[in-house]
């Protein structure tokens, strides 16, 4: 589907992102038209389609014009900055998503359950740009505690630096304690908190509502009432028999969450200039970029399939009645 849409482009607009200089297409028609096809642009749709699906077979994503590699170092180029960032996202969202979803199923219709439904859906409703504007403008362009980025200059000049800084993973936290440098892994931290609290608010708002309604549904069985009727305490009812019971549909949506963190989330990365899989990705549509448009399509593709098999995986782990059927 995405190829198909990306063909209604003529031949001589996706051969704008291999010319550097725009005024080209309207001069040196020739040159243009060797570069249609040096790149089988000319070519019908599916034997460009064909083509491509060769190439990948072979592990050939293309050449990604945006970043000036093939498509395939591209994506692990950029990925080291997403994971780090999907880390760090996660935990806040999967812990306070489920404790605050708990909480408001136990003291149901309770100040507290109404506050956590008033923040989770204010938190669902926001649009990520305007929250992610807002807390920008307040916390760096009016206080100046978290900028946008990576690194700071000072910073990312020691980290490019290999006669001072050693890069293991590509993740700065990371790498920045393994070379015993703590004054760049408080650097890093610094810049992670924005797209950190934008990506864990106006997401585990939605952990929260799925964890509310499965907790609620489970605390209604029959089973829990004759836990309670035994007279057990009613954090073992909570904990030992509720939450576990609850957390198959909350498992589901925080796994495919992550997973969506993890694929690059464009418009946080874009808005908080944080230079991974999200930033790249619309910085390559911008630029007509047809090969890493296509690439980081596929790598979304297995991504999600890898992760709904992790999901189905931990359903045992979970809940020990799926391991007897």
């Amino acid at each position: 589907m995405i190829f198909a849409m990306l063909s209604l482009l003529s031949p001589y607009e996706r051969v704008a992102a291999y010319i550097p200089d725009p005024t080209a297409l309207r001069e040196g028609r020739e040159e243009i038209e060797l570069l249609i096809k040096k790149y089988g642009l000319d070519k019908p749709i599916y034997v460009q389609y064909f083509e491509w699906l060769k190439n990948v077979v072979s592990g050939n994503l293309g050449w990604s014009e945006a970043a000036r590699m093939p498509t395939s170092e591209a994506i692990l180029h950029y990925l080291p900055a997403s994971v780090e960032l999907t880390l760090w996202a996660a935990v806040p969202v999967v812990l306070i998503g489920i404790w605050l979803g708990v909480i408001s199923a136990v003291h149901h219709n309770r100040f507290v359950d109404h506050l956590t439904r008033f923040m989770s859906i204010t938190g669902w409703s926001f649009p990520t740009f305007v929250f992610g504007l807002i807390v920008l403008m307040i916390f760096y362009g009016t206080l100046g505690w978290f900028p946008p980025g990576r690194l700071s200059t000072w910073a990312s000049m020691i980290v490019n630096d290999p006669s001072q800084f050693r890069v293991f993973t590509g993740m700065y936290t990371i790498d920045s304690l393994l070379n015993g440098r703590l004054d760049i892994f408080a650097d890093a931290l610094r810049h992670l908190v924005l797209p950190v609290v934008t990506l864990a608010y106006l997401s585990w708002a939605l952990l929260v509502r799925v964890t509310r309604s499965s907790m609620l549904e489970t605390l209604r069985q029959e089973y829990i009432q004759t836990a309670r009727a035994k007279g057990l305490e009613e954090k073992v009812v909570i904990h030992r028999h509720a939450k576990r019971n609850a957390l198959i549909p909350v498992a589901t949506v925080a796994g495919l969450m992550i997973i969506g963190l993890l694929n690059g989330v464009v418009i946080t990365e874009t808005i908080f200039n944080y230079k991974g899989l999200g930033y790249w990705f619309a910085y390559a549509a911008r630029q007509l970029d047809v090969p890493a448009v296509l690439g980081f399509t596929l790598f979304n593709g297995v991504l999600m399939v890898v992760g709904n098999l992790v999901v189905d995986i931990l359903y045992a782990v979970i809940d020990p009645r799926v391991r007897l059927e």
